[in-house]
């Protein structure tokens, strides 16, 4: 007598178990932008770091008058500018994207790309212009110390913008309306940037 095929219970249950597996994987909530913002925390503390040991010293010790120079708004005036009105375009971008309007996207991120390109040349024309070097007194390090900091930051923004530019491209692009998380985080990374300049901006220009 010849038996019939049987199927191994062990098999249906690890089947089961693979079926439910697989439905809680595509469940998973992403957590790239918290992680994201954890980062952008700890990066802001570095530049509370600097401002608050700054504002402390000049507290604590008055700089004499030597020490501190009467720094030229023009420049810093248009950069700040330049980056308030980058975060609005980028804001475009991301809006165009939602729409599936990938040519809109990538213009209005080009045009954010060419804004930190122009706050990056204002602030090089500036140290070119101010009076006082790196190692002139501890004012003068720093200022240069916390603005090229913010300028690295302006860099590497930029060339995230331009990357997402370029995977926004259709078709062929990885960045779609369906898949929108790298210019999101681009786009948090960059307002970051545009607040710590506010800041910088008033601590050491306006106060």
């Amino acid at each position: 007598m010849t038996s019939l095929p049987t199927i191994d219970h062990d098999d249906e249950v690890q089947a089961d178990l693979e079926d439910e597996h697989a439905e809680r994987g595509e469940e998973h909530a992403d957590h790239r932008m918290f992680g994201l913002a954890t980062f952008l925390v700890a990066d802001g503390m570095t530049f509370a770091g600097f401002f608050v040991a700054y504002l402390t010293f000049r507290a604590v010790n008055p700089l004499l008058p030597d020490a501190v120079y009467q720094l030229e708004l023009p420049l810093p005036t248009l950069n700040t500018v330049l980056l308030l009105v980058s975060s609005a375009t980028f804001h475009r971008a991301g809006q165009a994207l939602k729409r599936n309007q990938s040519g809109q996207c990538q213009r209005w991120l080009f045009i954010t790309a060419g804004l930190g390109l122009a706050f990056l040349a204002s602030q090089m024309v500036e140290y070119f212009t101010l009076p006082f070097g790196l190692t002139d007194n501890l004012y003068a390090s720093t200022f240069y110390a916390v603005t090229g900091f913010h300028g690295l930051h302006v860099t590497l923004g930029t060339i995230m913008i331009l990357i997402v530019w370029w995977q926004a491209r259709s078709p062929g692009g990885r960045v779609t309306s369906e898949n929108h998380f790298p210019l999101e985080a681009a786009e948090l990374y960059w307002h970051f940037v545009d607040g710590i300049w506010v800041i910088l901006f008033i601590i050491f220009y306006l106060l």
